[in-house]
């Protein structure tokens, strides 16, 4: 080729494909129905990170919903206590030893050691996501031998975590205070979506959730004998067996019902045909006391008033808006008659809903998402 022509000639070069930081969470639940999860590694995998989510995999788990980023399931012999925790650590380490990644968080207690195991081995960087306090739940803190164990990891792993996040500032004093870690406060809230009020074609109360230990419901099932209105319970836990004894030592077959898990989209078109929401934790121990649950947040961008307990974090928020009735007294007729005072005033219930739609505005992921990414985007430009 004569110089002139080549000198004039452009020459392309292959465009290099930008690396994504791979991102690996990990939980021990079933993937389809965390929807903080989703919310978290959605917004991570549209911010070009390169996001996994690992959970368990149930003998009835349903196909795993399609979703942004990627999604893995480890099946376990076994299902439930001791032996699965022990399984469920074991079979995670030795996948995670294998797999591509730039930084691994651990979400809760319950998946800590291998996360910290893979770290150290691997040399990457660990993020613990603490959305409870896990040694302060009851199923742990009522279990001396339990607790201590718990405690003893949670001591050990925690403080070498020292970048992390959790739910709300009370829990995050606490981590301060009792490992000097100092962790990000990203709220459990969902995103801001216009929500047209349905016809509330039929009244009913709803409890969305895990039906786990601690959340009342020894008490707040027998409350519905003088509470005029269908309950409907959507989730399932380590409760559900006990719930089904309650309805039926308490004759209210007719009255509660068990619906099961549905998955988010589908209860969340649900939700906002109900009259009242349900937010309830037994005082027996911190995790419950500090709570900031998902359902709070649900119900308000639902647009529906809910029956709360009185502790701090719904306190600060009821406080700013009033979206909620707080009660100290969790006895089955405290709880019916505070239900029943506000089904009777539908003024009440009116201005709740008005205030739901202020509450949103500042509770959203929209505004909890900006500080996951800085949070994410610091560590990678240390």
């Amino acid at each position: 080729m004569p110089l002139k022509q080549l000198k004039s000639s452009k020459i392309f070069m292959p465009q290099q494909k930008r690396y994504k930081k791979k991102l690996i969470f990990t939980v021990t639940n079933d993937l389809n129905y965390d929807q903080r999860m989703i919310r978290i590694c959605s917004s991570l995998q549209k911010a070009e990170y390169d996001v996994m989510l690992v959970g368990r995999k149930l003998k009835n788990s349903l196909p795993l919903s399609q979703k942004p980023f990627e999604q893995k399931r480890i099946f376990c012999l076994f299902e439930k206590g001791k032996a699965f925790y022990i399984e469920y650590n074991i079979r995670l380490f030795f996948w995670l030893l294998f797999q591509k990644l730039d930084l691994i968080c651990a979400i809760d207690l319950d998946t800590i050691v291998p996360c910290y195991l893979t770290s150290i081995v691997r040399r990457k960087k660990r993020v613990y996501d603490a959305h409870e306090l896990f040694c302060e739940m009851k199923e742990v803190v009522t279990r001396p031998k339990i607790y201590k164990l718990w405690k003893f990891i949670e001591r050990h792993t925690v403080p070498k975590f020292k970048n992390g996040y959790t739910v709300n500032h009370p829990i995050r004093q606490i981590f301060k205070d009792d490992y000097g870690v100092n962790y990000e406060v990203i709220m459990n809230v969902p995103p801001l979506a216009q929500v047209s009020e349905p016809a509330k074609t039929e009244q009913f109360i709803i409890y969305q959730g895990a039906v786990n230990e601690g959340r009342s419901f020894e008490t707040l099932i027998p409350a519905f004998k003088w509470i005029n209105c269908p309950f409907y319970i959507y989730g399932d836990g380590n409760s559900f067996e006990e719930c089904k004894r309650l309805i039926v030592e308490n004759d209210l077959h007719e009255k509660v019902f068990l619906k099961g898990k549905l998955l988010p989209n589908e209860l969340k078109a649900i939700t906002p045909k109900a009259v009242l929401g349900i937010t309830l934790f037994e005082n027996n121990g911190l995790s419950n006391y500090y709570s900031l649950g998902n359902r709070f947040f649900d119900y308000i961008h639902a647009g529906i008033p809910q029956l709360c307990v009185n502790y701090p974090a719904y306190k600060k928020i009821d406080d700013e808006y009033h979206v909620a009735v707080l009660i100290d007294d969790l006895s089955p007729q405290s709880i019916a008659n505070s239900v029943n005072v506000l089904l009777a005033d539908e003024p009440l219930q009116k201005q709740m809903q008005d205030n739901c739609l202020q509450a949103k505005q500042v509770y959203n992921w929209q505004n909890e998402e900006k500080k996951l990414l800085d949070f994410y985007n610091k560590i990678f430009s240390d």
